[in-house]
């Protein structure tokens, strides 16, 4: 993070570009996870080389919930969902759960301040 004191000590061109370069960094982006299914889903993204939300864990999704989540991607990257009804993997959609399956339209790219929703119908 840029220091005020320094932020203060540049000027001109230098200033932006340095304040230009740490802000492009990472971006906040959301996504509104619907599931209508009548069984819970779990759900989770994966980028290049981040899946969200991590740590061996999943979204988990009640029948019929919306839940809204927020994650820091890279401007640019390329982020897909995987999600499998809980309990039985075997029933999967988008990437599914290993990140593994081709897609149609399960895909969105990170751009700052911006909300995409994912709608797991039956």
């Amino acid at each position: 993070m840029l220091s005020l004191d320094l932020f203060r000590r540049l000027s001109g061109p230098a200033a932006l570009v340095l304040v230009t370069a740490t802000s492009a960094y990472a971006a906040d982006m959301g996504f509104v996870l619907e599931n209508e299914h009548s069984r819970a889903v779990a759900i989770e993204l994966h980028g290049k080389e981040t899946v969200w939300p991590g740590n061996d864990k999943v979204y988990l999704i009640d029948p019929g919930a919306i839940k809204e989540v927020t994650i820091s991607c890279t401007p640019g990257e390329r982020i897909c969902y995987g999600a499998w009804i809980n309990g039985n993997d075997g029933i999967a959609y988008g990437v599914g759960p290993d990140n593994d399956r081709a897609c149609h339209d399960c895909c969105a790219i990170c751009v700052a301040h911006t909300m995409e929703t994912i709608d797991l119908t039956p």
